[in-house]
């Protein structure tokens, strides 16, 4: 009797490594011949078209992979026959080699020889085709039919299918790498370079963004094209954002279970290739344009002004865990490449997608870097925001903020200077390290959001949360150096409702995913306003408006950095769905006809002009922490709190229960100097915010703080009028509209 590990799937196609191609109906093709092979070089790693030795144009391909017994380069023509070369030459556990005459356009995959042996980690099986890790390009499409699993999928004995070595080629099935020739040096680029201070953030699906932009050519919507087209990028100039930050563009694959239910992958959050833009969203084909196609986009988007942000997925891939299919990395080490427990059999799972990757692995932690720098230098980001950044922060288990993956970053004169934002969590023990990260980064901070969403709806206990969010969240920032402009505010991200969703809603309503409403989170903080939907009650709808400007103006007169998710200042709704990641369609994608309601024009307006008004006033988007203290002898603060009765706040009323609350921030005391050397000066402003359900009286304060106040915004009008606004004298007691920001200058 065979043990499973020794049996094999049944398979009419000969063994992949026998050099015998197969089509994909079984039948034998003729063999090309096997061009010549030279040593080339171990680096870089990925297949580089270069100029070899007596200026023999070709391509030389390199790959880690530690452990093989046998790589091969597999060569793939317009017809899809397919030709092997081995490749011999091993350094430093890099197996590499130059193909002369081998030119860009040129598709191409790896086969990788070695034991199988799951108990032990090890899944080497040369019958499946692997998508190189530093491929730039990559073209067709991921299917997972059975023959793309390392494993017997269909094997009778679930419980060690993935033991059981799947023999068949699964080269028909899967989307190949493609040789592109990288000669652009970026010398007509100019990068925006925006201070953090001064940046405010606009989370954007690129395929999402122009899907239905009325603007944008019918063929380019959906694509790089489509955002870099004039159309896009006038609505971010006349927004006022100063970067995109654009959702996983690194290519990604779909997961078996959409493919059945009929979804997709939408957001991407699903990496298979972190050095390919995503192919699908192109519009130049797939065989190496969509490179030139993105580095267009980018280039449009810093001739606008704007900077690009990506968000990366390094903390797992699209391999899953030991049930997932065979594309990559899992075939060329899966020792080396991923996180395994106890059992090798196992992946440890930090990030709930089957797999994490092992970034205390050298090798690992180099993929990560060079595709970082690739970004950077070869097609011109500007950042990254980290998706589930603490699985990469983790040692050999626990988070650790001297880990490999940190300590690198610091150190390398690439990155170091570019936007480095984390997401500071992941769904492993002690994953939660908001605040925590070092300095040079900046986080995503869901207490912020928590606390302005509990505020608006009237949930907070006191106002000490609020007191600390709206003013830069120095309590878990104000260390190590560290800046106001560490907390990224938001109240929504793509994760969860949309704004309007947020005021519509109380609960999620996810039955078109599939799951049966199971999938998504249950703690929304969300208020619907008294109707659960949409609703023809016009009071109801005209409440929802007011909470909408309500949030926006609190979220863009917060110290620290804004961020916008695209369609929120038109009242895009998901229909409830706080989940939307398998949704290509309406409920995902920008609804740019809702431009045409007054309404939702006049939100878009409010919130143009809240994000011009930030960049006016430096008061608004400070460089250092309040402090909170007199610095003259009039006793006037740079930060000052004030109850409805026009007193300063006292202990006890930061534990009061409270529904309004006044923050003073005053343009005289703002810390440092212009370029020139010049002190910052400028307007002082006083904010009232009250969430009460009725209007409610407020004492302006008096000498030292002001002699007048001037109204510059009031979220209770639908429309806002242009300054100069109502003005009243300090000392008076003015009416709040329930549900209101006032926010006024010091005139």
């Amino acid at each position: 009797m065979t043990s499973a590990a020794e049996q094999r799937a049944p398979a009419g196609e000969p063994a992949a490594g026998s050099g015998q191609p197969a089509a994909a109906n079984g039948t034998r093709r003729a063999v090309p011949p096997v061009p010549a092979v030279w040593p080339g070089a171990p680096t870089p790693l990925g297949a580089r078209f270069r100029a070899g030795p007596d200026g023999v144009a070709g391509t030389n391909f390199a790959l880690w992979a530690a452990g093989a017994e046998a790589v091969r380069v597999c060569l793939f023509d317009e017809h899809g026959r397919e030709t092997r070369i081995p490749l011999t030459e091993l350094t430093h556990e890099i197996w590499h080699g130059f193909v002369p005459g081998v030119m860009p356009g040129q598709r191409y995959g790896y086969r990788v020889d070695g034991r199988w042996d799951p108990w032990t980690g090890a899944r080497w099986n040369p019958a499946k085709l692997l998508l190189d890790p530093y491929a730039r390009a990559v073209d067709g499409e991921f299917r997972l039919p059975p023959e793309v699993y390392g494993h017997v999928r269909d094997w009778p004995d679930q419980s060690v299918a993935d033991t059981v070595r799947d023999e068949r080629d699964s080269a028909p099935y899967v989307p190949k790498g493609v040789v592109v020739h990288d000669d652009d040096d970026w010398s007509d680029d100019r990068r925006p370079k925006t201070p953090w201070a001064d940046s405010v953030i606009y989370e954007l699906h690129v395929r999402g963004f122009t899907q239905l932009h009325p603007g944008v050519p019918e063929e380019l919507r959906g694509t790089y094209a489509g955002l870099a087209h004039p159309a896009a990028i006038e609505h971010l100039v006349k927004l006022g954002v100063t970067a995109v930050e654009l959702l996983p563009v690194h290519q990604f694959a779909h997961e078996d279970h959409l493919l059945r239910r009929g979804l997709v992958n939408y957001w991407g959050y699903n990496s298979i290739g972190y050095f390919a833009p995503h192919a699908a969203y192109a519009a130049s084909g797939t065989t190496g344009g969509q490179v030139g196609e993105f580095k267009r986009m980018v280039r449009a988007l810093h001739a606008a002004g704007i900077e690009v942000i990506l968000d990366v997925v390094y903390n797992h891939t699209a391999e899953a865990g030991e049930l997932g299919p065979t594309l990559s990395l899992k075939g060329i080490d899966n020792r080396g490449y991923y996180r395994l427990q106890g059992d090798a059999r196992r992946y440890a799972d930090y990030t709930g997608c089957g797999n994490t990757l092992h970034v205390v692995q050298p090798q690992v932690l180099r993929l990560i870097t060079d595709s970082l720098r690739y970004w950077v230098t070869e097609m011109g980001v500007d950042g990254f925001r980290f998706d589930l950044a603490a699985a990469l922060a983790r040692s050999m288990h626990d988070v650790d903020m001297l880990s490999p993956f940190l300590a690198v970053i610091a150190q390398d004169p690439v990155l170091r200077r570019v936007k480095l934002i984390a997401e500071p969590w992941d769904i492993g023990s002690g994953g939660y390290q908001v605040g925590a990260f070092p300095p040079l980064w900046t986080e995503w901070n869901d207490r912020y959001r928590n606390a302005v969403r509990d505020f608006w709806r009237h949930a907070l206990p006191d106002v000490r949360e609020m007191g600390y969010r709206l003013s830069g969240s120095s309590d878990l920032y104000a260390w190590g150096g560290r800046r106001p402009y560490a907390s990224v505010n938001f109240v929504t991200a793509h994760d969860g409702f949309t704004l309007r969703d947020l005021v519509s809603y109380e609960t999620k309503h996810n039955e078109a995913n599939g799951e049966n409403n199971r999938d998504g989170t249950d703690d929304n903080r969300s208020w619907n306003c008294g109707a659960e939907g949409e609703t023809d009650d016009e009071d109801v709808r005209a409440l929802r408006r007011r909470q909408l400007r309500n949030l926006l103006t609190t979220l863009l007169l917060s110290t620290g950095v804004p961020m916008l998710v695209a369609g929120d200042e038109l009242g895009r709704t998901q229909r409830g769905n706080n989940n939307a990641y398998c949704q290509d369609n309406e409920i995902s994608w920008v609804d740019w006809s809702l431009l045409e309601e007054p309404g939702w024009r006049a939100l878009c307006e409010l919130t143009s002009r809240l994000i011009a008004l930030r960049h006016r006033h430096p008061v608004l988007r400070r460089r250092a922490f309040f402090s909170g203290r007199a610095q003259t002898a009039d006793g006037l603060r740079d930060l000052a709190w004030f109850t409805a009765r026009g007193a300063e706040m006292t202990e006890a009323d930061w534990y009061a229960p409270a529904a309004t609350l006044g923050m003073y921030l005053s343009g005289r005391d703002i810390p440092g100097r212009d370029e020139r050397g010049a002190p910052v000066v400028d307007d002082s402003f006083l904010a009232l915010l009250h969430a009460g359900d009725g209007p409610t009286g407020f004492v302006l304060p008096g000498p030292p703080w002001a002699e007048r106040y001037e109204v510059v915004v009031d979220t209770s009008a639908e429309e806002q009028d242009e300054p100069p606004g109502t003005v009243h004298r300090a000392g008076a007691e003015i009416t709040v509209p329930a549900r209101t920001v006032l926010l006024l200058r010091v005139a």
